[in-house]
């Protein structure tokens, strides 16, 4: 079952400033912001970046990724038509945040291999991958109950070191990995 986002956005829901807290950005940087759509955080993070680094805004979404293009133009935020689950035109080795929110629980089981092969690939030893979801509870928005993922099975379903737990708002969580592979 193929789940669609149709537009919506989580933005209104999430405390950024906890995510942004959470995150720990320093100049120089390189981040992902993979499932984009705006590029609100996109812009969050390179403001903290202060114009030093990259911010790669991905996203499939012909649309969203032209309109942001118009908006970020000159600035060090690069938007790519992209998916996170086959390989990007990124180099390997060289992120060192892989920011995904609200994102993860539309993936099968296919594109979370893909997902998690292009992530090892593009993210340095030690860098952060960060993962927001939906908590896994009855709300009265979001996806259905059964495509939904705890802390727990995220930590279960991906080979990255899980790290840290957030609340980054009433019905979120942020999981912050650590890419331990070599």
């Amino acid at each position: 079952m193929a789940h669609k986002h149709e537009g919506k956005s989580s933005e209104s829901l999430l405390d950024k400033t906890v995510i942004l807290e959470g995150l720990s950005i320093k100049p120089h940087q390189h981040i992902i912001d993979a499932g984009c759509g705006n590029g609100y955080m996109a812009k969050e993070f390179s403001k903290l970046l202060r114009n030093t680094g990259k911010v790669y805004a991905l996203d499939p979404d012909t649309q969203a990724i032209k309109q942001l293009k118009n908006e970020v133009y000159s600035t060090n935020i690069e938007p790519l038509e992209a998916d996170i689950t086959k390989t990007t035109p990124i180099k390997a080795s060289s992120v060192d945040l892989l920011y995904l929110s609200t994102v993860f629980h539309g993936f099968s089981q296919d594109q979370i291999a893909g997902f998690q092969k292009e992530a090892a690939r593009v993210l340095k030893p030690g860098a952060k991958l960060v993962i927001i979801e939906i908590k896994k509870e009855v709300t009265s928005f979001g996806p259905p109950m059964e495509i939904r993922f705890s802390p727990e099975e995220l930590k279960r379903t991906l080979f990255f070191t899980p790290k840290t737990l957030i609340d980054v708002g009433a019905y979120f969580f942020m999981l912050i990995f650590e890419n331990t592979i070599k």
